[in-house]
């Protein structure tokens, strides 16, 4: 197992490489320029386009595409990401700051859609064309279809406006002691907002597997021994169904990663999506490129842990 994950992130090493070259080339060659980004038209016409190109000078941007990337490059095989084109500080720095209330928000995300999404989704399957099967489509197809960022509007109309149950925005009350409860209330609204679109394909896939599974020979020879229907379902024929749920879920964390930018946005979630926003709008490179790094980091690292929990949800799989 270990010398299979080493060369996983051998082989991600590559990956990341590439990545890093396509986004720094589609950045600048990208339409705008980050001197200008920093100042509005007054101040402009009052620093003069010397003080531009002085401005652009200090931060490489008269140097080649291919000579900025090189230095960029060598920071980052220092474990630097370069330095904000707009406040001078360490990318690193920024990023540390917002990973942390991201990584929180996706991971309440993602434990509410298996929440959701497997126990529904076996539901449907065992009960297939009765009105919890019927109500289980219709809600999927309803989570897919309306936008991450309309139902977060809509949260925040009903339950922070009209009823006041929860806060609108931030991750703590400002003000008050930061407290577990405190935070937890703040979670709620972003968490459903992304973790209903997120449920939706998992109820789908696991009502086709469970569907597939439960016409298998092993599962009523299980029946045929007089286990009870419970255990027939829950340790023979879900059991198998994990396998393809686990890459349903890890090939789901990208699509979740682009839309907590959104919804971070509208929440004013300090998370990595927010900084993001701010980023491209500044077109402050080094922070871009630092987050999709990092993203693209996170993605690999997320198919690595599905490789894992496949060997622990199917011993039959090993790695050598």
């Amino acid at each position: 197992m270990g010398r299979y994950l080493l060369r996983r992130i051998l082989i991600s090493i590559p990956v990341l490489f590439g990545i890093s070259i396509a986004t720094y080339a589609f950045l600048n060659f990208a339409p705008g320029d980050p001197v200008t980004a920093m100042l509005n038209p007054q101040s402009m016409a009052t620093l003069g386009p010397d003080w531009v190109d002085q401005r652009r000078e200090a931060l490489g941007l008269n140097d080649p595409v291919y000579v900025r990337y090189g230095k960029w490059l060598g920071q980052v095989a220092q474990g630097n990401l370069g330095y904000s084109y707009r406040d001078g500080q360490p990318v690193t720095h920024l990023i540390g700051e917002r990973v942390w209330p991201t990584v929180k928000l996706m991971s309440m995300v993602v434990l509410l859609s298996i929440v959701i999404g497997i126990p529904l989704g076996v539901l449907a399957a065992i009960k297939q064309y009765s009105w919890i099967d019927y109500l289980s489509a219709v809600f999927g197809f309803g989570a897919v279809s309306v936008p991450s960022f309309f139902l977060a509007l809509g949260l925040i109309y009903i339950f922070a406006l009209k009823l006041q149950w929860l806060p609108v925005a931030g991750m703590n009350t400002v003000g008050q002691t930061p407290t577990f409860t405190d935070s937890l209330r703040h979670l709620v609204l972003p968490t459903i907002a992304l973790g209903l679109a997120q449920a939706a394909p998992l109820i789908r896939y696991t009502r086709s597997s469970m569907l597939e599974s439960i016409k298998q020979d092993y599962v009523q020879v299980a029946r045929a021994k007089g286990l009870s229907e419970r255990v027939v379902m829950l340790r023979h024929a879900l059991r198998n169904v994990l396998i393809p749920l686990v890459t349903v879920i890890a090939l789901d964390l990208p699509i979740l990663f682009g839309g907590t930018v959104i919804v971070e946005q509208i929440f004013a979630w300090p998370g990595m999506g927010q900084l993001a926003i701010t980023a491209v709008l500044g077109r402050d490179y080094p922070v871009i490129m630092g987050i999709t790094l990092i993203g693209a980091a996170m993605i690999v690292a997320c198919n690595l842990l599905a490789d894992f929990i496949y060997a622990l949800v199917d011993p039959r799989i090993k790695y050598s």
